[in-house]
């Protein structure tokens, strides 16, 4: 372990490595529920137990890159958003079939390759200013804490007030509170493996109160089906449909990657100077792979997870993080009655906490000079409140710019960034 993942170099142990792999896992394994229910709805051949299979095999065949190519602690599985694209925008609305759909992601994954080994893509991670990584950090951070606080129902829709508080005095939202509380005292205490311990005390919490259910005749044994191969149909390839189809995944897929990347090694204190990442050629190149892959094999879309931060909170430092994850992931082929046991009640203290963590890069930007700190409020409040990492990125970028030709700092922009800004206009007038 410590010739293929530099352990002591990066200041961690094999323990400490596999307790962060398993609180990533646990705060991701709600994919392995949602991407096959979600896709499994779309029917004609596409079956839930087959994207099943398909998301574990996607996933782990990604992670396997990340670990041993880039050496991070970056989880990676079909992408939330992109899943409901693919089966809601793609399938029910623009009326296409779901092997076209494929299509389109696994045009994308090959793309990504492409870009890739030409450095595309990592030009475009470096052409983001080093005010808005950290922005991306604190964006994400709130994004996450969003998302567990709604997956525990503290926080509700209200059509007042869009968003409101809910009833934390029962059911998950009560196990979710207590497990918050455990987890802080936890990590406040220093007690090691905080964070997955307020997982797992939660869920046992969670029996006796109805949360965490154990089904009649449970048996933690499954055996997985066969995914759906090469389910390719490239006979609307050619259409201007298809492209916007083809863009919107390329568009979505490359920002959340590169801004859960940006967040997660920044909070893990893996960035260098100026917020590069390290070795973030062969991350994106595991991100494409997957993403390849998991359209072969009959999934969408396949992301780096901003979950990820939830092990590097735990002490996740390298990929042994990830593989240990990635194990996980496999076990859950024969084993997915008892992962799908945690709830999502349990896991949300976990995302809340991550949250506040990544909060601790916002006293590095500069908000003294309005064209650093205007964009970066932008990057932070749009991740949330669009529901999107990508999003948060775009409006950072475009404020970027714009603030700084009104300001004449035009050396500010590098022709990439200002690139960028082109493409995210066009972007924006191809979602009209």
């Amino acid at each position: 372990m410590e010739k293929l993942f530099r352990l002591k170099e990066n200041g961690t142990t094999a323990r400490r490595e596999i307790a962060a792999g398993v609180t990533t896992f646990l705060t991701m394994a709600y994919i392995l529920a949602v991407n096959p229910g979600m896709l499994g709805s779309i029917g004609n051949g596409m079956t839930p137990p087959a994207v099943f299979t398909a998301t574990v095999l996607a996933s782990v065949l990604a992670m396997i890159v990340m670990a041993f190519a880039a050496n991070l602690p970056v989880a990676l599985a079909p992408g939330m958003g992109l899943n409901a694209f693919f089966t809601y925008t793609v399938v029910f609305g623009m009326g296409y079939s779901w092997q076209i759909a494929l299509a389109a992601v696994f045009c994308e994954g090959v793309f990504f390759i492409i870009l890739t080994f030409f450095n595309v893509r990592e030009a475009i991670v470096k052409a983001i200013p080093e005010n808005l990584k950290y922005a991306v950090a604190v964006g994400i951070g709130l994004f996450i804490t969003m998302i567990g606080l709604g997956n525990a129902g503290i926080m509700v829709k209200d059509n007042a007030t869009f968003v409101a508080l809910g009833s934390i005095t029962s059911g998950a939202p009560l196990v979710a509170v207590i497990g918050i509380v455990i987890m802080t005292i936890l990590y406040v205490r220093k007690v090691p493996g905080a964070i997955l311990l307020g997982i797992v005390i939660a869920t046992l919490i969670g029996i006796p109160l109805g949360v965490t259910v154990m089904p009649e005749n449970f048996s933690p044994f499954s055996f997985p089906a066969a995914p759906l191969l090469f389910q390719f149909d490239f006979s609307v390839i050619l259409s201007l449909k298809f492209f916007t189809v083809f863009f919107t995944f390329l568009f979505v897929d490359v920002f959340d990657t590169v801004g859960t990347l940006v967040g997660v090694t920044t909070q893990a204190g893996l960035a260098g100077k100026g917020g590069e990442i390290p070795r973030v050629k062969q991350a994106l190149f595991a991100d494409a792979v997957g993403t390849t892959a998991g359209a072969a094999l009959g999934t969408s879309a396949v992301t780096s997870y901003i979950e990820s931060a939830a092990g590097v909170a735990a002490g996740g430092r390298t990929g042994l993080t990830t593989l240990a994850t990635a194990t996980l992931f496999l076990l859950s082929l024969f084993l997915s009655p008892l992962f799908l046991l945690v709830p999502s009640a349990a896991t949300a203290p976990a995302l809340i906490m991550v949250g506040f963590l990544m909060m601790s890069s916002v006293v590095r930007i500069n908000f003294k000079d309005p064209t650093e700190g205007i964009p970066a409020f932008f990057t932070i409040f749009m991740m949330p409140f669009a529901y999107s990492v990508a999003q948060g990125i775009m409006f950072g970028v475009m404020m970027f710019v714009i603030l700084k030709l009104a300001s004449r700092k035009l050396r500010d922009i590098s022709p990439v960034t200002f690139v960028l800004f082109l493409i995210f206009i066009v972007y924006i007038l191809l979602k009209r």
